[in-house]
């Protein structure tokens, strides 16, 4: 049985965490005071498969309780990283391994460099929102891509004995863009418009808009040094297909009144467009319509 502490147990980090409960490890989530209200009242609840499942978890609002844990998975927003890497650094050893669960591309350094033991990524491709804080609804996947470094193999196996397909990689920086290009390709339009992705394909014009979105992003990674595949539209568009009902996190974002990750989605590739003198047009008014309405 492992030690696993859950920084930031939202939509993705409550999941996870409550798959590692119920798979037999001891699971510490650590949040803000109504995860721990929720959880007290409720206990972490998990909906899938047509059934609620009650996962056995602690829950804390102190980030001191990752003293002594195997595994810290930090699955807070983008904008939360450095600020969260900085509470927990003092209590952690040298011998205890951090996954970052986290969308964007700027996570992994700011962890790196503030924290004392191996970091890796870990992309978790899955479709799951939050009913309420301690309460998470699993619509759809269940994949996980762990970057290949220290104790990889051990957080794979942690992960497949918990149900997820997991798989390593030694290109994670790659999946990283690939996935930040498809979150710039849905994620804002879905949260303007409050519609699921298979709405958004049905209007006519949407399809072209949104490869547009993708070009941008096709344009700035390669700029960047990061060749994305050819068919990156296409990985983006596949999950209006597959996923015809789902809004994207971003859209539930906005839609509970929480801060949003644009900063780090479309805002991201915005600020490098902007550096590497390459115009991203649609990114930027994507960021900025979302802030405008965020805030």
């Amino acid at each position: 049985m492992a030690r696993i502490a859950v920084l930031g147990a939202g939509a993705v980090g409550g999941f996870v965490g409550a798959r590692l409960a119920l798979s037999g490890h001891a699971v510490t989530l650590i949040g803000r005071p109504a995860l721990v209200q929720g959880v007290t009242a409720q206990g972490m609840r998990l909906d899938m498969d047509g059934q609620t499942l009650r996962a056995p978890v602690t829950v804390t609002t102190d980030p001191a309780a990752v003293t002594g844990c195997d595994w810290v998975l930090i699955a807070v927003k983008s904008g939360d990283t450095e600020t969260a890497a900085q509470a927990v650094a003092p209590h952690l050893s040298a011998g205890t391994t951090v996954l970052s669960l986290q969308n964007g591309i700027g996570n992994l350094p700011i962890l790196t460099r503030t924290l004392p033991g191996p970091v890796l990524p870990a992309l978790v491709y899955v479709a799951v929102s939050q009913i309420a804080p301690g309460h998470v609804q699993h619509k759809g996947g269940g994949r996980i891509v762990i970057g290949n470094g220290p104790n990889a193999p051990a957080a794979a196996q942690l992960f497949t004995n918990a149900g997820f397909q997991t798989e390593i990689s030694d290109q994670a920086e790659l999946a990283l863009w690939i996935k930040l290009t498809v979150n710039c390709t849905l994620n804002a339009v879905s949260a303007l418009t409050g519609q699921p992705y298979g709405r958004i394909i049905a209007q006519p014009g949407a399809e072209a808009t949104l490869r547009a979105i993708t070009a941008e992003c096709r344009a700035v990674a390669r700029a960047s040094g990061i060749p994305l595949p050819d068919d990156i539209a296409e990985q983006a568009l596949a999950l209006t297909r597959s996923m015809p009902d789902q809004c994207s996190s971003t859209a539930q974002d906005l839609a509970a009144g929480k801060p949003t990750e644009i900063a780090h989605i479309n805002g991201e590739i915005a600020r490098r467009g902007a550096a590497l003198g390459i115009p991203t047009p649609l990114n930027t008014a994507l960021a900025t319509l979302v802030a405008l309405r965020e805030n």
